[in-house]
């Protein structure tokens, strides 16, 4: 398998992570999660958002979970929160849809993951391509990206 920006990084830094493949044309998460024969639970997805003064910031939660915008506000300290727009994903992260990791965005933006994480070994996350997984400890993850563990979820 050819590598990605995010597996190079994480070879540069040391720090282990397992490689998952799949099927491209899969989005969904739950089915993404399926087709690596992993817990939905433990394989997150990576949404990008903007506070009221259009500050950015990055949530990992499970993918059958949605981002509760209230509890992500406070998490970050923000007044409020709200998705960015789909179209400004790539310019912002250097990432696609349903390819964006917490690893290797364009700038680094604050990454809050939910706290379900640490009930886990193992979460999985974006290798940064539709198509890749990365399986990494929760604790290499927050320490990588200087992440916080926050109640993210309904």
């Amino acid at each position: 398998m050819d590598k990605t920006n995010v597996m190079r990084l994480l070879d540069a830094a040391g720090i282990v992570y397992e490689e998952k493949t799949y099927d491209p044309e899969i989005v969904d998460g739950v089915s993404v999660a399926n087709a690596v024969k992993k817990d939905p639970d433990a394989v997150f997805k990576t949404l990008v958002t903007q506070d009221d003064k259009k500050s950015h910031f990055v949530f990992c939660v499970p993918v059958r979970a949605s981002l509760n915008l209230k509890k992500a506000a406070k998490a970050v300290g923000a007044k409020s929160i709200a998705m960015i727009p789909q179209k400004e994903l790539l310019p912002l992260t250097g990432y696609v849809h349903g390819g964006c990791s917490p690893i290797g965005l364009k700038k680094p933006f604050p990454v809050t993951i939910d706290e379900t994480a640490m009930l886990f070994d193992t979460i999985y996350v974006s290798g940064g391509r539709r198509g890749f997984q990365i399986g990494i400890a929760p604790q290499d993850l927050a320490s990588y990206c200087k992440a916080i563990f926050a109640d993210l979820t309904d």
